[in-house]
Order: C-alpha cells, then sequence, then structure tokens
C-alpha cells in the first residue's frame, strides 16, 4: 500500500465519542506528505483518570478546542478519498463512525485497514501485537506512544513495510 491515511485517536472517557485528540500521516506514492494533529473537545466533555494517566490530557488541555466537525473539516480534504489505516482499526473506525453519529455528520464509508492484525500475519512469533512493540520491530522508534500524531506516524511507518 502506497496511498493511504494513517489515524489515530485518544478518548477522554469509555465513549466512543470522547476523542480528544486525533493524528493523521498521509502517505502518497510510499512518501508521507503532510502531516496533521488537533486537540478536540470531547463529547462528553469529561475525563477518567486512566485515560488521563494513558494519554496525559485533561479538560484544561480541551476546554477551548475546537469541536470535531471543525476539525474533520480540515482532515477531510487531505484525507481525500484514501484508505485509512489504523493500530487496532476496530477501536479508530468505532470512534470515527460514533462521532460523526453525534455530530449529524454523514459518514462517508471510509475504507478502514488495520496494521494490528496484518502484524499477526507478518509477525506471528512477536512478544505481543502492541503498537509499540510492532513499531520496533519495523525500525520505528515510538518515542510518544499514545500521542496521537506519533502513533499515526507509527501506523503509518508500520503498513509502509506491512500492507
Amino acid at each position: 500500500m502506497q496511498d493511504f491515511a494513517a489515524i489515530d485517536f485518544e478518548t477522554a472517557n469509555n465513549k466512543p465519542t470522547s476523542v480528544c485528540s486525533v493524528g493523521v500521516v498521509v502517505v502518497r506514492g510510499g512518501e508521507v506528505v503532510h502531516t496533521y494533529y488537533s486537540l478536540i473537545q470531547p463529547e462528553p466533555n469529561y475525563y477518567y483518570y486512566w485515560n488521563t494517566r494513558v494519554h496525559g490530557l485533561t479538560h484544561k488541555d480541551t476546554d477551548t478546542a475546537p469541536l470535531f466537525p471543525d476539525v474533520w473539516a480540515e482532515i477531510a480534504p487531505l484525507i481525500d478519498d484514501l484508505p485509512l489505516v489504523a493500530h487496532n482499526k476496530a477501536f479508530d473506525e468505532r470512534c470515527l463512525k460514533a462521532v460523526f453519529r453525534c455530530y449529524q455528520m454523514d459518514y462517508p464509508n471510509y475504507r478502514f485497514y488495520c496494521t494490528c492484525i496484518a502484524s499477526r500475519r507478518v509477525f506471528p512469533r512477536a512478544e505481543n501485537h502492541k503498537l509499540d512493540t510492532i513499531a520496533a520491530l519495523c525500525g520505528f522508534d515510538l518515542a510518544n506512544h499514545h500521542h496521537a500524531l506519533a502513533d499515526a506516524e507509527a501506523c503509518a511507518a508500520i503498513a509502509l513495510q506491512i500492507l
């Protein structure tokens, strides 16, 4: 796969609509041509301790952040008709569909591919198939794990090698 957009969401709580940050890496012709990161005011706007512990974000970071429709208005032209790639696509695809429903936006039926599923085929003996583990096996140093852009960059690096 040479043309795609790797995407990663972080959430504020256990609701899939509570996306609080997004990272996108646009790849064309096998090269990264654009990266995008934004904080997002989550819906509902509250944070679970465990989510904050994972990604470090709190309401103080996102209370003045844009709402999802405004963020997506910036992302949509970047990804155009590209397939989306995520590590554990079930999570990111569920979040994307849920937040589209939440804001009553028409979902464009994005094609999603999963680097986690692919990694199980390519690296069957890996210690685990977490993003940081597979990124390391692909030679990518994921120094800022659980930052949405860093995770999207790792996903893009993995996708370029195994998809």
